[in-house]
């Protein structure tokens, strides 16, 4: 028994020395994201620097202001809607933030969605995002002290879009 345990644990000990493979990322013409172990054409190369360290779970909590203005004085800043890691198999994914005390006079509501600004959305707490192509998403709320310029992060909540096909035995038209 102890021979296996030892085989095991020099094969994870060599498997974290040895370098990674490149990984590729495209996404093709009807809007799908793709990741391979080979290039494919329009595919950029990922770099992951992978460090083999036991798994910890911290809590999501907002960011603290990155300046050195005083921090917004929220006591809760998160996003309720979408829950981390969900799927949305419908045509609008419902957005939510909750913030206590409620957003001040003097702040702006920044959303941003896979790095991209929601402007349509800016200060508003609650709307619904319409029919987003399927793939994987994150979003970011941010608000910001128009005076002091100090920025408050909620965690970074990703989710994931899917949408129905023809050949899925589940799929049921309308």
């Amino acid at each position: 028994m102890h021979r296996w345990r030892n085989l095991i644990v020099a094969g994870v000990f060599a498997a974290s020395a040895c370098p990674a493979s490149p990984i590729y990322k495209w996404t093709d013409p009807t809007g799908v994201v793709h990741y391979a172990d080979h290039p494919a054409p329009g595919a950029r190369k990922i770099e992951l620097n992978v460090d083999v360290v036991p798994a910890v779970h911290t809590p999501s909590s907002p960011t603290a202001p990155a300046n050195n203005a005083a921090p917004l004085p929220y006591d809760h800043f998160a996003i309720d809607s979408p829950t981390r890691e969900q799927s949305f198999f419908s045509e609008a994914v419902p957005v939510h933030l909750t913030m206590q005390p409620p957003l001040r006079a003097s702040d702006d509501l920044q959303w941003t969605l896979n790095g991209r600004a929601l402007d349509a959305y800016a200060d508003q707490v609650s709307f619904a995002l319409p029919a987003l192509p399927r793939g994987a998403y994150s979003l970011v709320a941010t608000a910001i002290d128009r005076n002091s310029g100090a920025t408050l992060n909620s965690a970074t909540v990703a989710f994931y879009v899917h949408r129905p096909s023809i050949l899925n035995p589940h799929h049921h038209p309308r």
